[in-house]
């Protein structure tokens, strides 16, 4: 199986665009993580009219949670499947601000990478999480604890759904890949401490602010949630 088939059979967050799409509003996330921030200020104020909140903070968090949780899981789909995942750089990785969620990811180029946590932790911690979390700190203030929270629920998010899937399908290889990727992305200082257990039962120790929508509540892995 290919990485690309690999994401395509996962579909949701795991999938990702292999061709350009016609409308032609995907920009480079490098770009982003430049200082090009209209895009990301759109994004912001696309998800506060969503949720109806007046709150940009709850706003920026809600939109960073949701770009993590597409980027871990389109490299640790991949890894966990095939053993590869795409070569995910910021110069070809692009994204349309514009889409609804999850967000609408088109990769401009086919080359991948051996699926080792430290190349996944190279291109997505490194590569995207925190050049992201510099942008969100441009757009406004917001903790850089909460933001390593979104993104260790975010992992563990991602892991929760290809345990699942793995399940389903009959693969116990894929979940204990999965697993063991998790483990070590997670052995990190940024991610070590945003909650526990490292896996699908993950309770994390920031909120990432969802409950202050209107329509809001706690989310499954909430700080604030009673067990």
């Amino acid at each position: 199986m290919t990485d690309e088939s690999a994401a395509a059979s996962l579909g949701g967050f795991f999938a990702l665009r292999a061709t350009a799409p016609p409308e032609g509003a995907h920009r480079p996330l490098a770009l982003l993580y430049a200082g090009e921030t209209a895009p990301l200020s759109s994004r912001i104020d696309l998800v506060a009219a969503r949720h109806r909140t007046h709150e940009r903070r709850v706003a920026a968090s809600i939109a960073q949670l949701g770009l993590a949780a597409r980027l871990w899981s389109i490299a640790l789909g991949p890894a966990a499947l095939t053993g590869r995942f795409p070569d995910l750089s910021p110069d070809a990785l692009r994204w349309d601000p514009r889409a609804s969620s999850p967000d609408d990811l088109w990769l401009s180029t086919a080359e991948t990478l051996p699926g080792t946590a430290e190349r996944i932790r190279e291109v997505v911690q490194y590569g995207h999480l925190a050049p992201l979390a510099e942008a969100i700190h441009r757009d406004g203030p917001l903790a850089d604890r909460l933001l390593w929270g979104n993104a260790g629920s975010a992992l563990a998010g991602a892991l929760s759904q290809l345990v699942d899937r793995a399940r389903a399908n009959h693969r116990p290889d894929v979940a204990a890949r999965a697993r063991a990727l998790t483990a070590e992305l997670f052995d990190h200082p940024d991610l070590r401490n945003t909650g526990t257990p490292h896996d699908t039962a993950f309770r994390r120790r920031s909120c990432c602010l969802y409950y202050r929508c209107p329509a809001g509540g706690l989310c499954g892995d909430c700080v604030f949630k009673r067990t």
